[in-house]
């Protein structure tokens, strides 16, 4: 392989060789025996493109609207977690890029920038990821924070009253950075060592500072060391509320002005139900396969989600995107936009914020190409007929 990337694939193979193992396993890698991240992308492969021909195509055109706010293409960065892990200026370099491209970047509730750090980064439309803590000042001073600091829309994700069960992060102990925005809110560190870690931990200092030499002790290891699991895994089981209800939406909608949409939304009685609440926008989403494993792929249930919907508020989609191909087939069952979460990262890991551009380039490339040869000059030309897809009914219920 060459050292430019030509495709997404390519720049996770050097993303892979870039980043320690556990940081690559923590992005990479899905829940338990990881069968709906496959689903993922072998979703897509069933799905093929019937293209029309003799068509005028000699202007394409990409740009589209989300809510109202214009974008160059009907691609959005995910709420992913955490970029310092892929690059030291983190999240700061993805909204430089988003704000290249022209496109609108979710913000990560787990973000380890500060939302005034990338508000103040670039001048770019973005949306802000929540969690709902047990302690709701911290989630409701979060939405405050975005609000000040002009993000549009607040990405509500309902899908983790619990973490899920990720076996990598298990094996590898994974070590979650403490959050700048959480500073002096909430630890994002575990309080899991016995009294006698504590008291190593003690002489160790002791010694150190007495005779002035590093013993280089690992602190963080002897931190973890009788941890069972991620301390992410003990940070979200301390931190997230499960008893967050569609009862709560009224909550949220009572602290904000910014329009809200539910992401995780698979079934056809949720996307009712989101409608019902009176959320502005629905994210069909199985949270990157990282949750509940053996849920459907996202792409086998957009149907489901976007015929509840019937146009009645955007229906944007999460899940599996690797080429340009995957975007003009979830575009032509339904949904008004996609959203990119591991290429993003990927990119940053392997090239920074110009492996982020390449990222969104290539897959604005993809998919101008492909409504070219598919005889579609706007996003609007792209239909259900320019698809042929066998979707299983316990998946598509019409």
């Amino acid at each position: 392989m060459s050292d430019e990337p030509v495709n997404l694939k390519e720049y996770q193979i050097l993303a892979k060789q870039a980043l320690p193992k556990m940081y690559y396993d923590y992005f990479a890698g899905g829940s338990e025996d990881e069968h709906t991240l496959r689903e993922n992308n072998n979703a897509f492969q069933r799905i093929l493109i019937r293209p029309r021909i003799l068509i005028d195509v000699s202007k394409i055109d990409t740009s589209t609207t989300i809510l109202g706010y214009k974008t160059s293409a009907p691609i959005m960065i995910a709420p992913t977690a955490m970029h310092k892990l892929a690059h030291p200026e983190g999240e700061i370099l993805t909204a430089k890029a988003a704000a290249a491209c022209n496109v609108i970047m979710g913000l990560s509730f787990m973000s380890t920038c500060t939302i005034e750090e990338v508000a103040s980064s670039c001048n770019s439309v973005r949306f802000f990821q929540l969690y709902v803590y047990k302690r709701r000042e911290i989630s409701a001073l979060m939405v405050k924070q975005a609000e000040v600091n002009g993000f549009k829309a607040i990405l509500l994700t309902a899908d983790t009253p619990k973490l899920g069960r990720r076996e990598a992060d298990i094996k590898n102990k994974m070590i979650a950075p403490q959050l700048k925005n959480f500073e002096g809110l909430v630890s994002t560190e575990v309080d899991d060592a016995s009294d006698m870690t504590i008291c190593l931990l003690f002489v160790f200092s002791f010694w150190n500072s007495l005779l002035c030499i590093n013993l280089n002790i690992d602190y963080t290891f002897i931190r973890v060391w009788q941890s069972d699991g991620s301390n992410l895994e003990a940070f979200a089981s301390r931190s997230f509320d499960p008893s967050f209800s569609w009862k709560d939406i009224a909550w949220l909608k009572s602290i904000t002005k910014l329009s809200i949409l539910i992401k995780g939304v698979l079934t056809r009685e949720d996307a009712i139900k989101a409608m019902e609440v009176g959320v502005e926008g629905i994210i069909v989403s199985n949270h990157g396969a990282r949750q509940l494993d053996y849920v459907p792929a996202t792409i086998s249930v957009l149907e489901e989600v976007v015929g509840a919907v019937q146009g009645r508020i955007p229906v944007l989609f999460d899940g599996g995107i690797r080429r340009g191909t995957d975007v003009f087939k979830a575009l032509a069952l339904g949904a008004n936009a996609v959203m990119i979460g591991r290429p993003v990262v990927y990119g940053l890991a392997a090239k920074g914020e110009y492996g982020v551009r390449r990222v969104i380039e290539m897959l604005k490339d993809e998919l101008e190409l492909t409504m070219a040869l598919s005889g579609c000059t706007t996003l609007n030309n792209i239909t259900r007929n320019h698809v042929s897809a066998q979707v299983d009914n316990h998946y598509c219920r019409l």
